[in-house]
């Protein structure tokens, strides 16, 4: 039979014995350590006062085979101290009254990333409750600060537990020098709520904060200005800016279309089949086929026409690499040329445009926007999937984190 030998890559350990059978393999082990620290007293002892009971420990496998460290903890004896009461040798790679080494429960938690407590629970044969508890022990609920240097930017967004059902919970993130980390999942999106959060928040990272994106919800805004007031740059994102203008046009469509449909022969009407897409794209994704549409859709919708373009123009000074300064002309040229030509599609845009002027100009300070939150939203969605739902925040708190820092954590 063919040996070969491999480290155990525990530190202060020998090996005494090694038991195999077809369904584990068992591994004696001796501490060579030879003293502890007093229970009661806290100094160091060393003289030995027999064994505890062996503790079975499970390790990390060997060719896919359960590997387990049985263990006699030593126990030592105080001579100092009134009766010499005993103390049971701990060791560092492994927790009281764990039943895994630390080793295995670095890889249970490795295992679980991307994946479910049942899923590791079927692959490992581990007990559902062990596996929660190990991510109990090892992931936090609450952020811990110590972690963090800076914060750099900051994102809030809300997101629902049950679809179809009103209970947000409020999903905080930073984006640290190009890396996404979970600060918070908050009960409900309340500025009282928000706003605890942010004045938790250690002094010496407030000061570290460059930007704040959030969207227009009230709340968010009036959280932030009253923690951080000017010190940090709150930004509407833009693309939640792109999306009231868009309804403006979407509106306009729909009425269009309605009026259309009333006026033009059936297949006239038809022949304007897929307007939608074609007006939802950007002038240069459209296709061959999509001009054509919309040239015959704005031979019968001039009104159509004049707010295709207007969005676009509004599309471009966003994407224009300007100062605040300069887009807020531009953006009052465009406000005053709508309104003079008469366009009402844009007026409950133009309403909230004026409402939160100066923070959605601060985009064209440093052009920050709220992607890496759109993209978390995604990742915690496939995360609720994947789980059949989860109910509980401060469970959803340490599956995010995990699946963002679980990697560099444990791989």
């Amino acid at each position: 039979m063919s040996i070969f030998s491999i480290p155990l890559d525990i530190p202060d350990v020998e090996v005494i014995n090694v038991e195999q059978d077809q369904h584990q393999i068992i591994i004696t082990v001796k501490s060579t350590l030879t003293q502890t620290r007093c229970r009661k007293c806290g100094k160091t002892i060393s003289k030995q006062h027999g064994e505890d009971k062996p503790i079975l420990l499970r390790h990390l496998p060997i060719l896919d085979q359960p590997v387990y460290l049985k263990i006699y903890p030593v126990r030592y004896q105080c001579l100092e101290c009134k009766n010499n009461p005993t103390t049971t040798q701990k060791l560092p790679w492994y927790s009281p009254r764990s039943q895994s080494t630390l080793a295995y429960e670095g890889y249970l938690l490795r295992q679980l990333i991307n994946s479910t407590v049942t899923d590791v629970h079927h692959k490992e044969q581990v007990g559902y409750d062990r596996i929660e508890g190990i991510l109990d022990r090892h992931i936090d609920t609450q952020v811990n600060w110590d972690l963090f240097t800076r914060l750099d930017t900051l994102g809030i967004d809300e997101i629902a537990l049950k679809k179809g059902h009103q209970d947000f919970v409020v999903i905080v993130s930073a984006k640290v020098e190009g890396h996404l980390h979970i600060l918070a999942v908050l009960k409900d999106r309340k500025k009282a709520t928000v706003k605890a959060f942010l004045q938790s928040i250690p002094s010496r990272l407030v000061e570290t904060i460059e930007s704040y994106c959030c969207d227009m919800y009230d709340g968010y805004i009036n959280a932030a200005k009253e923690v951080f007031g000017h010190r940090v740059n709150i930004v509407i994102d833009r693309f939640h800016v792109a999306k009231h203008y868009r309804e403006g046009l979407d509106s306009l469509r729909k009425r269009e279309m309605r009026r259309l449909k009333q006026t033009l022969s059936e297949p006239e009407y038809q022949s304007l089949k897929g307007a939608m897409w074609a007006l939802r794209k950007r002038p240069g994704q459209l296709k061959k086929e999509d001009n054509v549409l919309l040239k015959r859709l704005f031979v019968y919708s001039p009104l159509l026409k004049q707010a295709y373009h207007y969005q676009h123009r509004l599309t471009k000074l966003f994407n224009a690499n300007i100062t605040p300064q300069v887009a807020a002309r531009r953006m009052r040229r465009w406000i005053n040329r709508v309104q003079s030509c008469g366009l009402t599609c844009f007026d409950k845009f133009i309403k909230t445009l004026n409402k939160h002027w100066r923070i959605i100009l601060n985009y064209f300070n440093d052009r920050v926007t709220s992607g890496f939150v759109e993209g978390l939203n995604n990742k915690i969605k496939v995360i609720k999937r994947r789980c059949y739902g989860i109910f509980n925040t401060e469970k959803l708190c340490q599956r995010i984190f995990l699946d963002l820092e679980g990697y560099n954590l444990y791989a």
